[in-house]
């Protein structure tokens, strides 16, 4: 049977690591029997805005709606922008439209010379999960309409029951599958809305008696993962204060390019490096493929194939075991074919 694969190369550097990603899947493919692919490609982002009027065209979404799972680049580039002044965000109409609530970040060192951390690698491994709550939160706020003339401006926090017991029952999944220890970042020693989610995490928590819980305020968490990375598991959050930590943390295993993640709900599942459209490198076979490629394994293993998965991350792996093999991001040399290249040989 053949996995229905949505496909969004989106804008800047999208095109160059999404096809970079389908060459590594067609590689998998032709080792694989049992495993094989339809891609149907899509025009979205901020280029397609400019063609047509809408970033996020009806066929496209439909497309994504009826794929067993889609592997989306990057969308939006910083000059082109809705009226209000916001930039074009595609991504997350994508993820609320869908009800993608759990938005999946795995923070791996592959190396030690990557992280800009001392004393990290083999001995003190730096690997966790960070789950940020995708439709809510923060966010919610995001259409609302700026008050130009005005002398103040409001953006809503809203968390929900259903919102967060969803994300929370997830995070103690994946923390049962792990190491069995989740970690809840909030500031519930100041907001409201965060005394709620607190007590949302540990009601579902005592459906895991099996898996530690903690509570962490999100300052405090900012200062944790550079001080002490190797102590967490799996960490579940706000929107906004995943999105902000989502990024340091990528920034202590080598950065964005090194960032894969994965917003999936009940019936869906979209896959994207967390990096953007970084336009200035577009198309100049320069930008790290790698949180891409990771993402395709993330999706794999997402649609129950566990085995490529494995082999696409075991080849990663065996790649950045040499520190020679990096691209420009990394203070390497290998361009964006030359690294994808690389990990094909190690399929």
């Amino acid at each position: 049977m053949s996995l229905r694969i949505a496909l969004l190369p989106g804008d800047g550097i999208g095109p160059d690591v999404t096809y970079a990603t389908v060459e590594v899947l067609k590689a998998l493919e032709s080792k694989t029997p049992e495993l094989s692919f339809e891609f149907h490609e899509q025009a979205v982002g901020a280029a397609e805005y400019l063609r047509s009027g809408s970033p996020l065209p009806e066929e496209a979404f439909e497309a994504c709606r009826a794929a067993d799972a889609v592997l989306l680049g990057a969308m939006g580039l910083p000059d082109v922008r809705w009226p209000d002044g916001k930039e074009m965000t595609p991504q997350i109409d994508l993820r609320e439209r869908l009800d993608l609530y759990a938005g999946l970040r795995p923070i791996k060192l592959y190396h030690p010379d990557d992280s800009p951390l001392k004393g990290y690698g083999s001995e003190r491994p730096i690997d966790f999960v960070l789950v940020r709550e995708s439709t809510e939160g923060l966010f919610s706020a995001r259409l609302n309409q700026a008050d130009s003339g005005g002398d103040e401006s409001r953006d809503v926090m809203r968390i929900t029951r259903r919102g967060a017991e969803r994300v929370c029952r997830k995070a103690f999944e994946l923390a049962r599958k792990r190491r069995k220890k989740c970690t809840l970042v909030d500031k519930a020693n100041v907001l409201p809305s965060m005394v709620f989610f607190r007590r949302i995490f540990d009601e579902v928590g005592e459906e895991f008696p099996d898996v530690t819980r903690e509570h962490v305020y999100v300052d405090a968490m900012a200062l944790f993962m550079v001080r002490k990375p190797d102590a967490y598991d799996v960490i579940v959050t706000e929107n906004m204060f995943g999105d902000i930590l989502s990024d340091l943390a990528a920034g202590i295993v080598g950065g964005m390019g090194m960032a894969p993640s994965g917003d999936v709900g009940n019936d869906c599942g979209i896959f994207q490096p967390s990096h953007g459209t970084a336009p200035d490198i577009a198309g100049k076979d320069i930008a790290n493929p790698v949180a891409t490629i990771l993402s395709a394994a993330m999706m794999l293993d997402w649609l129950g194939h566990a085995d490529p998965a494995d082999r696409i991350e075991s080849a990663v792996s065996r790649v950045l075991a040499d520190p020679s093999k990096r691209t420009p991001d990394m203070n390497g040399k290998l361009g964006t074919a030359e690294m994808t290249a690389a990990v094909i040989a190690e399929l």
